[in-house]
C-alpha cells in the first residue's frame, strides 16, 4: 500500500470511530431512576435524553446552556421510578409580547 492510500485508509477509519462515537445510546428515561437523570444534567450541563423509544430532547441545569435569544423553561419527563421526574430545563425561545 502506497503513503497516499495509508493515509486515506487512516482518516476512513478515524471518521467511522468518529460516527460510532457520536451515535452512543443517548440516556433511556424510561430505564433510569429520576436520580440518575437529574445527576447527569447536572454533572454534564446540558444532555440529550431519550424520553420514548422515538422521542427525545435537550436538557440544561440552567440558562447557560441555551442560546441567548432563549429562555429556561421547567422539564418534567417519566422515570422508571416517577411518572414525573425533574431533570432540570429545556431552552425555548423567548415569549414576546404582542401588544
Amino acid at each position: 500500500m502506497t503513503g497516499f492510500s495509508m493515509r486515506r485508509t487512516s482518516a476512513a477509519i478515524a471518521c467511522l470511530i468518529g460516527m460510532a462515537a457520536a451515535a452512543e445510546a443517548r440516556p433511556y428515561a424510561p430505564e433510569m431512576s429520576c436520580r440518575s437523570l437529574a445527576a447527569a444534567v447536572q454533572s454534564e450541563g446540558a444532555v440529550v435524553i431519550s424520553t420514548g423509544p422515538s422521542t427525545y430532547d435537550r436538557f440544561v441545569s440552567g440558562s447557560r446552556y441555551c442560546e441567548r435569544t432563549q429562555e429556561t423553561e421547567a422539564a418534567w419527563i417519566p422515570a422508571a421510578d416517577e411518572p414525573r421526574c425533574f431533570v432540570g430545563y429545556t431552552c425555548r425561545e423567548h415569549q414576546r409580547d404582542e401588544r
